[in-house]
């Protein structure tokens, strides 16, 4: 294939950068074989970029020239801050013509303050996704899945989800094999179970005040058939008060509160030891193996044994690996 036909993807890293975010679109695009793509790392001018690891900069070859001809246009993540309004109105002008924009991880922003996401679906990472939901309301945000593709616009979760990203586009473009061959030479799978929700940990975080005992009650004995009337009692309010003070302390109802809990167990469980799915379930008060798989799924998009192997732990604190990947071909 000829240099003339190959599709330009131009990188924009807005410094600070994601050094890691800007190096997965230029590493997947630029070394993809066969001239099917020209990657171009490029920013509102080429020179010295800033990236957000300390000590760690990058220098790109050109300015917004390569945004103005590009086919596709990335957005890394960067250090979220009001973005240049020349990098804004290239990505407009880049959007108007008919190029295709995504972004990685907190490059979400960027989209978001050109306007390229309102009214569409979007992703970042779920450490920022609640920012970027409040900061852009007509931004529809979802953080539990890995990216989203709306068209012209896509969207990421964060860093090793730019991976999952790019070779989503080399699919589009050239057919799924096509991605396949790319994730192989990348020793990456194709496509990863669950989304990003099981990476964004259930949260039990601990109450203040007077409902600090009885989370703290409620988390030394998950292993019981806890319901909202205990915590009540524990509490010593109605039901409707004890809802109404963890909705403004916690954000959630007490009963969805106790099921982010038990998840939070099992997950702990899960990554740290061998007990069967049945008494994980068992000690965390979630029942049985169905209903722990059934909430699993709600939660984090994935399977219980899914997230075993992908997060266990081994007792020395090393990573247990998943020996069925050491099989050739098996991504």
């Amino acid at each position: 294939m000829r240099e003339e036909s190959a599709k330009l993807v131009a990188v924009l890293a807005l410094p600070p950068v994601v050094a890691f975010d800007a190096a997965i679109a230029t590493q997947v695009f630029g070394h993809e074989g066969l001239g099917r793509y020209r990657a171009v790392l490029c920013s509102t001018a080429a020179g010295p970029v800033a990236t957000t690891t300390p000590g760690f900069g990058i220098t790109v070859e050109a300015g917004l020239e390569a945004v103005a001809a590009a086919d596709t246009v990335i957005v890394p993540g960067f250090r979220r801050g009001p973005v240049p309004e020349i990098a804004l109105d290239a990505l407009r002008a880049a959007h108007r013509r008919g190029a295709r924009v995504a972004s990685i991880c907190s490059g979400a922003f960027a989209l978001a303050q050109a306007g390229l996401l309102d009214g569409r679906r979007a992703t970042t990472h779920w450490v920022h996704a609640a920012d970027l939901a409040r900061e852009h309301p007509a931004v529809e945000v979802d953080p539990g899945v890995l990216y989203v593709d709306e068209g012209s616009v896509l969207t990421s979760a964060g860093l090793a989800a730019g991976l999952d990203l790019c070779l989503y586009l080399i699919g589009l473009d050239h057919g799924p094999q096509a991605a396949v061959r790319r994730a192989r030479h990348m020793v990456t799978p194709l496509h990863r179970a669950g989304g990003q929700a099981q990476f964004r940990l259930a949260s039990s975080a601990p109450a203040g005040g007077r409902l600090r005992e009885v989370t703290d009650w409620a988390l030394a004995n998950l292993d019981q058939p806890i319901t909202v009337a205990d915590l009540a009692r524990r509490a010593m309010l109605s039901t409707r008060t004890l809802s109404r003070d963890f909705t403004a302390e916690l954000g959630a109802s007490p009963r969805a509160w106790l099921i982010t809990a038990r998840l939070r167990a099992a997950c702990i469980l899960l990554e740290s030891g061998d007990l069967t799915v049945e008494e994980i379930a068992r000690r965390t008060g979630l029942g049985s193996a169905a209903n722990l798989r059934l909430q699993f799924r709600r939660a984090y998009d994935t399977s219980p044994l899914a997230y075993r192997a992908a997060f266990r732990v081994a007792p020395g604190g090393q990573d247990v690996p998943d020996r069925r990947r050491s099989r050739p071909g098996l991504d």
